[in-house]
């Protein structure tokens, strides 16, 4: 696949400094080690009449917003990748920020835990804010190098028996490089569509399309903290509605998932890193 080389808008050189100056610390805290016991995997059923019989029970899992290189170490990804392969999903999908402020060290990183993702049907992606950031040229290209699906306002359709399940994917809405209409013209209505986008708030858009019954997300760390009966006070750009969790926006379910890296600083309170199980169930 041929990508245009558009120039990234790089990081300021002071972000990619703090970058090494906490990845040093990290090493000397010994912070990048991997502990199982850091990561929940979360179980979702989404029910739905529209889905297929051959899709009932079909298992999907997210991955997003691994920022590698911060919090997120080589070591810590072998470990998620090791427990997403547990899951024996269908599907894989991954949902955006691969890296955060550095890019060559990272990504021949993830492209060594990456490619032991194992699944039956696909693994599927889109970029993230982060990814456009640093440079998505480059970030496609790792993806593509672990044989994953990059969706740029594209639809990959599963089909079982009978029936089909699409999924689309929409490029950063940060940066404006979204296209519902591109999507639209490649969507089966009389098939159900799952829609990824990094970015949660793109949800209102999607709930509009008959199709859609879920759309997956990230993108807010899940605010990064959790505080009793105020839940999630960060938000930010484009997570200010759904910020973490299931919603439901229309007839459509919204899932944010809170990913499992940090970005700008470690710090989690009662909002675990995140790998999502997502069961589809036909009622």
């Amino acid at each position: 696949m041929d990508y245009e080389e558009i120039p990234p808008d790089n990081p300021p050189y002071a972000r990619k400094k703090i970058q090494t100056a906490m990845n040093y610390t990290r090493n000397k805290l010994k912070k990048g080690k991997f502990n199982i016991d850091e990561f929940e995997v979360v179980s979702v059923e989404i029910e739905s009449d529209k889905i297929g019989s051959e899709f009932d029970n079909y298992t999907i899992i997210q991955l997003t917003d691994i920022h590698l290189g911060q919090w997120i170490t080589k070591e810590k990804l072998m470990g998620i990748v090791e427990l997403i392969n547990k899951e024996n999903a269908d599907l894989i999908v991954l949902t955006g920020d691969y890296v955060s402020y550095q890019v060559d060290d990272c990504l021949d990183e993830l492209e060594e835990s990456l490619r032991c993702l194992k699944t039956k049907d696909a693994i599927l992606s889109v970029l993230g804010n982060h990814d456009h950031w640093i440079n998505p040229v480059k970030v496609k290209h790792s993806l593509e190098r672990c044989n994953i699906i990059n969706l740029e306002n594209e639809v990959f359709t599963v089909y079982k028996g009978d029936s089909k399940l699409q999924i689309a994917g929409v490029d950063s809405i940060t940066y404006n490089k979204d296209d519902i209409n591109q999507v639209l013209e490649r969507i089966d209505e009389n098939s159900p569509a799952i829609m990824l986008a990094h970015e949660p708030d793109f949800a209102d858009i999607t709930s509009k399309y008959d199709p859609f019954i879920l759309q997956l997300s990230g993108h807010s760390h899940g605010g990064q903290m959790n505080i009793p009966k105020l839940g999630t006070p960060i938000r930010g750009k484009n997570f200010l509605k759904y910020p973490s969790g299931k919603y439901n926006v229309n007839n459509m379910i919204q899932y944010t998932s809170r990913g499992v890296g940090t970005n700008g600083f470690w710090l989690r309170i009662n909002c675990p890193p995140e790998i999502t199980k997502i069961i589809l169930k036909k009622v």
